[in-house]
């Protein structure tokens, strides 16, 4: 069959809805300057969707750290990849600052988070190694896992038994191989909240020998007594051996970096394909990530407000009867029963009616007869935006309980 004739006939789960979802659930537009409060087709509304978690996005030193950054080098600077002519000085500086801010010893720029995970897990392993992930592992990982060459076994989420067990059968394998083993989980779980078991997973170490690569994408910047992140907050950065930070949450960027022992660092410096093959970084990134980073380390009332509300709003959901799951972090799911034709008609009320704007999740990444509404709380939400969302949520919630949605044509609606 014809590649492009398949690929049109069966678009695949999320793109066979398109014809309704797209521009409205899929792809939606939000305008305005990035704040709690912005415009979607036209109408405010009450936006928790936006990884802003700091609220540096729209910072007046961060904005101006950005003009000068553009003013002054442009998009272009530096040209080409770092190892060939895409190095500065700034680049270095940046790397350094980070490794000291996060307690570890080296530290890498990345150009882009998903693609540096991917290729960081490619860069690791051999084919005479073994990796044992987390099932829950966001997706950058799982394709990272896919590039192995070697033996791969997953263990269920968080489940302790279920990694040892994982661990004695990649232990068989690497015996006879002669290879290695690494274990890959999250810090903080972007869907569901919950933390990487880290600690548990360090002293497991004790007994298999293994070394640990965890991504904390969510992590940085609002978990730890400084920010550094889960492994800081949960008191095991020591036996973390390797650690990947996104400048797409907490500092509202472009760019990533993975922080390590020197030596592993250094390899991964000549080794990861995605940036020997790559241009560098762009200055004006570079230079607003180290504003974002001052700011990060000098300014603790930013992380402290981001809790205020994450604990009024998972809090007060709680106290309504709301299932928000087991999160430990500002991730806050809201799950609740139905259909996928109930998540539509319930999000088009929220955000038409009500003028909350929130993702909505549905199979398959939540199981059959699922909802899942996923709250980002930031440092910019207030406490009466916490109130009027509750509020809210109340009142969809009791027509979701009263069979109200299944009856409501949505698709009509959001064309």
């Amino acid at each position: 069959m014809d590649i492009f004739d398949r690929v049109s006939a069966n678009r695949g789960p999320l793109g066979s809805q398109s014809h309704y979802a797209h521009g409205y659930f899929a792809f939606p537009k939000l305008e305005g300057q990035i704040n709690p409060r912005m415009l979607f087709r036209g109408k405010e509304v009450l936006t928790w969707s936006l990884n802003n978690y700091l609220g540096l996005a729209n910072h007046p030193e961060v904005r101006q750290a950005d003009i000068d950054g553009a003013t002054d080098y442009g998009m272009a600077y530096p040209m080409g990849a770092r190892i060939m002519s895409g190095n500065s000085t700034n680049h270095e500086r940046l790397e350094n600052e980070l490794a000291d801010f996060v307690q570890k010893p080296g530290a890498l720029l990345l150009n882009f988070g998903y693609q540096g995970v991917v290729s960081i897990i490619d860069a690791l392993v051999s084919r005479h190694d073994a990796i044992v992930y987390d099932a829950e592992s966001h997706a950058c990982i799982i394709d990272g896992v896919r590039l192995h060459q070697g033996k791969r076994f997953v263990f269920n989420h968080n489940d302790m038994a279920s990694l040892e067990k994982q661990l004695e059968r990649a232990k068989r394998l690497t015996d006879e191989t002669g290879g290695g083993i690494l274990v890959i989980t999250e810090g903080m779980f972007g869907m569901s909240g919950n933390l990487g078991k880290l600690p548990e997973i360090v002293e497991l170490k004790k007994k298999f020998d293994f070394r640990i690569f965890v991504d904390d994408a969510h992590g940085f910047g609002t978990l730890g007594a400084t920010g550094a992140g889960t492994a800081e907050h949960l008191g095991c950065i020591e036996g973390v051996d390797l650690i990947f930070y996104t400048f797409a949450k907490s500092m509202a960027s472009i760019g990533a970096f993975v922080a390590g022992e020197e030596s592993v660092i250094e390899y991964l410096r000549y080794n990861m394909r995605s940036q020997i093959f790559a241009k560098s970084l762009p200055m004006p990134l570079v230079i607003g990530a180290l504003k974002r980073l001052e700011l990060i380390r000098n300014h603790p009332e930013y992380r402290e407000k981001l809790w205020t509300v994450v604990r009024a709003l998972q809090g007060g959901l709680r106290e309504k009867g709301f299932n928000i799951g087991t999160t430990e972090s500002p991730v806050t799911p809201v799950l609740l029963n139905g259909e996928l034709s109930d998540a539509t008609a319930l999000t088009f009320d929220l955000r038409e009616n009500h003028g909350i704007f929130c993702s909505i999740v549905v199979y398959p990444v939540v199981p059959k007869g699922v909802i899942m509404l996923r709250l980002i709380p930031t440092a910019m939400h207030t406490l009466d935006d916490v109130q009027e969302t509750i509020a809210a949520f109340e009142t969809v919630a009791a027509k979701l309980d009263k069979g109200l949605y299944s009856k409501t044509p949505v698709a009509s609606q959001t064309a």
